[in-house]
């Protein structure tokens, strides 16, 4: 982007919190395939992935952002009359942010104080850090995660097999068991209301937790789902244990932005509607309330 202009520097957004992390001297968190990238989509995942962005391309194309060819609007058009697909139910349950606040649906997870949960690799706005407390019987990760969404997993110890696939749970069901002095752990049964990178209740994990010395955790995790990626991949993260006074530390998952903040948004969208009804105000549908985000462009289908 060019020095000097609103883009430049608008993207300070809240860089005070941000967290930096020793990562280590790979360039990608991806260890398998060799070349770090995820794996192609399958072409029914491809035919799913397109009609979400042809969807949200809709809503976006009587906007500034289509008008001036944003890369926002990548592969959309502008058309100064509003999309009829406006009031047009999403493809398939949403997840991310699109260019309307009708229903509480309408926003990303994160606006309606929902994380992302499985597979956690961080956040781009404050990090991640992760707490496990181990007992005889069991053992519970808390993750804080973003601006308030932490949660926090428990991991079944018992040898069970995992829940009745009819029970679908947002942070999938785990089942671990030891492998000398490697925790391994096996994650099913995810809701599909969540979505990695395309996947949704078919969303597979097998995660390997290995202490590699005093203050160090390695974490493998292999990612599957055959309807949508043409082959597993896997990511490995390092972890360093923080000093003691820190970790006596427990931050209350609060997500209080969205708790009160989505509400106001859809308020204001009904005050923009009635005005626009009244003859008072642009038409709603040629505002962009979903990339523009603090005036940061972005693609949200990156």
């Amino acid at each position: 982007m060019e020095r000097g202009t609103e883009l430049d520097v608008a993207g300070a957004y809240s860089a005070v919190f941000m967290s930096m992390k020793r990562t280590g001297v790979r360039t990608s968190m991806i260890v398998d395939p060799a070349n770090g990238r995820i794996p192609p989509l399958t072409p029914e995942a491809q035919k799913i992935a397109a009609a979400d962005r042809d969807f949200r391309l809709a809503l976006l194309q009587a906007t500034e952002t289509c008008k001036t060819k944003s890369v926002a609007c990548n592969g959309g058009k502008y058309d100064p009359k509003p999309s009829p697909r406006r009031v047009d139910l999403p493809p398939r349950y949403n997840t991310g942010r699109m260019n309307r606040h009708d229903s509480p649906e309408d926003g990303a997870l994160a606006d309606r104080c929902l994380t992302g949960g499985l597979p956690e690799f961080g956040t781009a706005y404050g990090g991640s850090f992760r707490r496990i407390v181990q007992t005889p019987g069991g053992v519970a990760m808390f993750y804080d995660v973003g601006q308030g969404q932490g949660w926090q997993r428990n991991v079944v110890m018992n040898g069970s097999p995992h829940l009745p696939a009819s029970i679908r749970q947002w942070f999938g069901d785990s089942r671990g068991h030891w492998e000398g002095n490697t925790l391994v752990i096996d994650v099913t049964n995810f809701s599909p209301k969540t979505d990695v990178q395309g996947s949704r209740e078919n969303l597979h994990l097998s995660e390997r937790w290995t202490r590699t010395g005093p203050a160090t955790l390695e974490y493998v995790v292999t990612i599957e789902d055959p309807t949508v990626w043409t082959r597993p991949w896997t990511v490995r993260q390092e972890f360093t244990r923080q000093k003691d006074e820190q970790n006596r530390i427990y931050y209350e998952p609060r997500c209080v932005e969205g708790n009160y903040g989505f509400a106001g948004l859809m308020n204001a969208a009904r005050v923009e509607d009635l005005a626009f009804a009244q003859g008072k105000g642009p038409n709603p549908a040629t505002k962009d309330n979903a990339t523009d985000f603090v005036g940061v462009e972005q693609d949200p289908f990156q």
